[in-house]
């Protein structure tokens, strides 16, 4: 792909769904953007209505209030599941902070984030978070509904949904004050089943195609950006590719992001369906337990970004001369 026409991220409105005005072909028109937008980017724009400037203008007050909290304070939320406590400034993220609420969809559990920082209530922040955690919830079993009808896999729709679970984080990205572009997050691919990311105005998330190309998002209050995480990617045998992505920061204004996270319930054994494993498509990937994969991960056992699943559950050479064989008899 040449330079002189650079890849421009895919837009899919959701609107009319969300405001169950669509008819049945509204949803397979819908439907077949968003599979080929993943299969052959990995990520795409979402929008939807119900966005306006004034809701995320609270949103982003209150996420400002939440990391504008003492820092020993902010310390106080930890927890030894990756990714589930509050992650400061490092030297190689010096720019970077954010904190999770599992399971934000759940009645209560925003609420309980909020006592912990302010014991006497934030309900704004309260009720901000609490909404734009709802429309996120929305949007990923919308995404993932389609992807399942979309392959065929319709019977296996319903294991799929109630054995995910979800950890919203939120984040903030300090302006670096220069006019150089500066490393805020490095890249890596998410090890996860669908990530979702609402974010302010303020520029700085870059996906990579796969011929290699950077693409800048350029977000507007009413729009998500949607991309395949690694699980994903191997539950579909590789159909569903999982993008590169980072963070790189410009100016001195901050950025502000929430990420809804879906992943495998502990426990729960993420495998490729029959249907997408035939001659022309070996498999790829064994089965394999998400909590263990994250065990590995983060004793050093695999790679943190390049191929961690791969190395960690990828069916290998020898495996895949075995299962053309058998099936071929």
């Amino acid at each position: 792909m040449g330079s002189e026409t650079p890849t421009k991220l895919p837009l899919i409105d959701f609107s009319k769904i969300y405001l169950n005005e669509s008819t049945p072909d509204d949803w397979n028109s819908i439907k077949t953007q968003v599979h080929e937008a993943l299969t052959e980017y990995g990520f795409f724009r979402a929008s939807m209505a119900g966005m306006s400037s004034e809701f995320q203008s609270s949103l982003f007050s209150s996420l400002d209030q939440l990391f504008s909290l003492p820092s020993e304070t902010k310390l106080k939320s930890i927890s030894d599941k990756p990714f589930h406590g509050y992650i400061g400034h490092s030297p190689t993220m010096p720019l970077y902070e954010s904190m999770a609420i599992p399971d934000a969809q759940v009645a209560g559990e925003v609420e309980a984030f909020t006592n912990f920082f302010w014991p006497h209530g934030n309900p704004v922040f309260s009720e901000s978070v609490r909404n734009i955690s709802d429309k996120l919830y929305w949007l990923d079993r919308m995404i993932r509904k389609m992807i399942m009808e979309s392959l065929g896999l319709e019977k296996h729709s319903d294991d799929h949904m109630d054995n995910t679970k979800h950890l919203l984080r939120v984040a903030k990205y300090q302006g670096p004050d220069t006019k150089e572009s500066i490393m805020g997050l490095v890249s890596h691919i998410d090890k996860t089943t669908l990530s979702i990311l609402y974010q302010n105005e303020v520029a700085g998330l870059e996906l990579e195609t796969k011929g290699g190309e950077w693409i800048r998002v350029e977000q507007s209050i009413d729009s998500f950006t949607v991309f395949v995480g690694e699980v994903f990617h191997a539950w579909s045998n590789g159909l569903l590719h999982a993008p590169y992505h980072r963070v790189m920061m410009t100016g001195n204004e901050a950025r502000y992001s929430l990420g809804l996270f879906s992943v495998p319930k502990p426990g729960y054994i993420t495998k490729v369906p029959d249907e997408l494993v035939d001659e022309e498509h070996p498999l790829l990937f064994n089965p394999f337990d998400y909590d263990e994969f994250l065990k590995h991960l983060f004793t050093g056992k695999v790679g943190a970004n390049e191929d961690a699943l791969d190395a960690y559950c990828g069916v290998k050479e020898s495996e895949l001369t075995t299962y053309s064989k058998s099936e071929s008899k």
